[in-house]
């Protein structure tokens, strides 16, 4: 037990150390600091195959079902997603696991001499040493290499041309819906945002895409003639054929690839992760089969009845109902709301919301503002949070004064939320807005016991 807790002392320290680099929100647009610095550590970066996640929404949903299925195949898998919820060893699974603390302390051990190395070369040449999610990447493909894994399911932090993800080459290169979101750092328009993103595109990768805009469609085909890759579209070559709703989640049927697969259990909820699971399917018989090869039933029933998705449309509490999802923009706000529709019977629904500074506070607020009878507007522990009094007066305008209510404490905002919908049948409350918020209410939920009856 001692051993077990000097781990954990050890991998939170390590997690104090990436906090002292620069952060996520200012992510650096370069790939060489982070080609040097797994160069230097040796290439663990070509460990093994990488199948390369990017997109607007639904990009984690999608990950975590391609490594279930490729898991439930017989694969070992390593996992990389972001951003975490409640610790940060969430976004570094070793099948299906967050990696241990104790391996997290030995390659950060190992690895360490190594990223300071790379410092001092940035820091003689004058620019910025590397970055959070630089090191933490640095780390990763350390601990999956260490494991060692048979292949690595790699989300980008953020685009993809530059994002320090895309030292790898994916040999499988596939997208989530894309859609206006982080405009500052990847562009303005669909079309600039997708032209970043296509950076993943390695030549002669299998691309696999959710159904897009035309113009998100447009560079990502043309991204792919150019790389001499194979190319696959959601509603074309492979589609959702039916989705109905069953107890904890879903029943759905798929055109792959390479043959149809019917009836899936989906414990997740709504329509958008019927399409996810379409994608991640497609994701799939690319890597193993170039698309040619069907799977078999059971390793699909298997994979995707075993995937879970923290904060997206999770049941954190009952009597009365409390769900968290993690839709940070309007896009995945408006999946929030039709999914509330179609897989839940509530009357009356209290939305408890905070959003970062960099985000579009006003299609989040209007997206819901049709499905929920009231906001308790409130505030994560995240410096980029906007003030809850300039977030609520702001809602007025978007929706009513009378709708509105104002809390300084998040805990505050979900007792009342929670005595507000205990007060009649069929309400219910949801928190969203903010991933950082979502990660605090789950863990608020946790201690209270929320989710017993």
């Amino acid at each position: 037990m001692t051993d077990e807790l000097d781990y954990a002392d050890a991998a939170d320290a390590v997690y104090r150390s990436l906090l002292e680099r620069v952060g996520e929100a200012a992510p650096e647009r370069r790939l060489d600091a982070t080609r040097r610095a797994v160069e230097i550590l040796g290439d663990p970066h070509r460990a093994a195959p990488v199948i390369h996640i990017t997109g607007t929404n639904g990009k984690t949903s999608t990950s975590r079902m391609i490594e279930s299925i490729l898991r439930a195949g017989g694969l070992r898998t390593g996992l990389m997603t972001s951003p975490h919820l409640e610790r940060f060893t969430e976004r570094i699974l070793i099948d299906g696991v967050p990696v241990s603390d104790e391996a997290v302390a030995r390659n950060w051990e190992e690895i360490e001499p190594f990223i300071a190395i790379v410092d001092a070369e940035l820091d003689a040449a004058g620019t910025p040493r590397l970055t959070f999610f630089e090191t933490l990447t640095a780390l990763a493909f350390a601990c999956f290499a260490d494991a060692p894994v048979d292949v690595v399911v790699l989300e980008v932090g953020m685009g993809g041309e530059w994002d320090s993800t895309n030292v790898a080459d994916g040999q499988v290169a596939v997208f989530t819906p894309i859609d206006l979101d982080h405009e500052s750092a990847l562009g303005t328009t669909i079309e600039e945002i997708a032209r970043t993103k296509a950076g993943i595109i390695k030549p002669e990768a299998a691309v696999v895409t959710a159904f897009q805009s035309p113009e998100a469609l447009t560079v990502l085909r043309d991204a792919a003639t150019e790389q001499g890759g194979t190319f696959a579209v959601e509603g074309g070559a492979f589609a959702v054929l039916d989705s109905r709703v069953a107890v904890g989640g879903q029943l759905i049927s798929v055109k792959g690839l390479a043959g149809e697969y019917r009836d899936l259990a989906l414990p997740l909820f709504g329509r958008h992760q019927a399409e996810n699971a379409a994608v991640a399917i497609a994701a799939v018989e690319s890597f193993l089969g170039a698309g040619t090869m069907r799977m078999a039933d059971e390793v699909l029933q298997h994979g995707l009845g075993a995937v879970t998705s923290p904060g997206r449309l999770q049941m954190v509490g009952t009597e009365p109902p409390v769900l968290v999802d993690a839709a940070h923009n309007p896009h995945g706000a408006r999946a929030l709301v039709a999914a509330l529709d179609e897989y839940f019977d509530f009357d009356e629904v209290v939305a408890v919301v905070g959003v970062l500074r960099d985000k579009d506070a006003k299609g989040i607020i209007t997206a819901l503002d049709g499905a929920v009878e009231r906001f308790n507007i409130t505030t994560s522990s995240s410096e980029r949070s906007i003030p809850v009094d300039e977030l609520a007066l702001a809602a007025v305008g978007w929706s009513n004064e009378d709708k509105v209510f104002q809390y300084d404490d998040l805990l505050d905002a979900l007792d009342d939320a929670r005595k507000w919908a205990a007060e009649a049948p069929k309400r219910a409350v949801v928190v969203t807005g903010s991933i950082v918020l979502v990660g605090e209410a789950i863990a608020i939920a946790a201690d209270r016991e929320w989710g017993r009856s």
